[in-house]
C-alpha cells in the first residue's frame, strides 16, 4: 500500500532473519517478476508501474491495518469468542485507488487525479498528505493545485489517480501550512438541555462533571459533530431524540470551515440580533 518494499519490513513485521526476507522477496519476484524494480540509490524495491497484487485484499482490510495497525505482527484467534456485529459501511474505495492515494502520502509526491464531483469533472494535481474518515466515507486531504486550497476530496469520486514521484513539492503545499489542520477547537458537549433523562446522556458519553470536552482539529470538527448528532444551535433549539448533546458554546466553531456541517450552527454574522 506504500509502493515500496524493505528488507527490514519483513524482518521487523515477522520476526524473522535477513537470510529468510532475502529469499521471501525472491520468490515473490519468482512469483510476479514484473511487480517490483530494484531501486539502488534507496536500497529498497518500489512497485512498478504495471504493478497488480498477487492476493485480493478488500479496502476495508487496508484501511483497518492503515488506520489500527491489526493484522502487522499482532496475534490473531481464529474464533471471536462472542457475537460481534456493527453497521455496514456502504461504500468503500476501490483498492487501486487507495493504493495510489496512500503512496503518494507516504512518498510526498503530488497526485494527479481525475474527480467526479456535483460540479461536474475535472482533471486536478493535489497534495496528499492524510486519509480522513468522516464516519461516512473516507476522504483524502491535501493542498488543491487547481484551487490553491487545502481540501478534503471523496476518494470513492476519484476515477483514475497517479502518483507524480519526479514533481517536487512546494513549502506552501505541505500540511503544516494548512491552518485548518493545524488549527486545533476545544470543543465543551453537555446533555441537551431539552432532552429527557441527562443522567443516562452523562453515563453514555462517561462525562466529567456534566461535561464532555474534546480537542479536534478544525479540519474535521464538522465531521465529528454531524457524527455524533450535537445540536449547535445557539439556542439549543434542534428537536429529535437523536440530539442528546448540545455544543454549549457554537462560539467555539468560528473561523472553523467545514461547521457549516455541523447540526444547526449559524455563523455568528448570519444570526439575527
Amino acid at each position: 500500500m506504500l509502493g515500496e518494499l524493505k528488507r527490514q519490513h519483513l524482518i521487523e513485521r515477522f520476526d524473522i532473519q535477513e537470510a529468510a526476507a532475502s529469499r521471501d522477496i525472491a520468490l515473490y519476484k519468482t512469483l510476479s517478476k514484473h511487480n517490483l524494480v530494484y531501486d539502488a540509490s534507496s536500497r529498497l524495491y518500489k512497485a512498478s508501474e504495471s504493478f497488480k497484487s498477487l492476493f485480493d485484499p478488500t479496502a476495508e482490510h487496508a484501511l483497518i491495518w492503515i488506520t489500527k495497525g491489526l493484522g502487522d505482527g499482532e496475534p490473531r484467534d481464529t474464533t471471536p469468542g462472542i457475537t460481534v456485529d456493527f453497521p455496514d459501511q456502504l461504500t468503500w474505495p476501490k483498492l487501486d485507488i487507495l493504493g495510489h492515494v496512500t503512496q503518494a502520502i507516504h512518498q510526498k509526491c503530488p497526485l494527479q487525479i481525475d474527480y467526479e464531483s456535483l460540479n461536474g469533472s475535472s482533471q486536478r494535481v493535489i497534495v496528499p498528505f492524510s486519509l480522513v474518515d468522516n464516519g461516512l466515507r473516507w476522504h483524502v486531504r491535501g493542498f488543491d493545485r487547481k484551487s490553491g486550497e487545502f481540501r478534503d476530496f471523496v476518494i470513492t469520486r476519484i476515477r483514475k489517480a497517479s502518483p507524480l514521484l519526479d514533481d517536487a513539492v512546494a513549502v506552501h503545499e505541505t500540511s503544516d501550512q494548512d491552518i485548518q489542520w493545524t488549527r486545533i477547537v476545544e470543543l465543551t458537549l453537555i446533555p441537551h438541555p431539552d432532552q429527557p433523562r441527562p443522567e443516562v446522556t452523562l453515563m453514555d458519553y462517561a462525562m466529567v462533571d456534566g461535561m464532555l470536552s474534546l480537542k479536534l482539529r478544525a479540519a474535521t470538527a464538522g465531521y465529528t459533530l454531524r457524527k455524533w448528532s450535537v445540536d449547535c444551535s445557539p439556542d439549543h433549539s434542534l428537536r429529535g431524540t437523536e440530539y442528546r448533546l448540545w455544543l454549549s458554546d457554537p462560539l467555539a466553531l468560528y473561523g472553523v470551515k467545514n461547521a457549516i456541517l455541523a447540526p444547526g450552527y449559524v455563523a455568528p454574522d448570519a444570526r439575527e440580533f
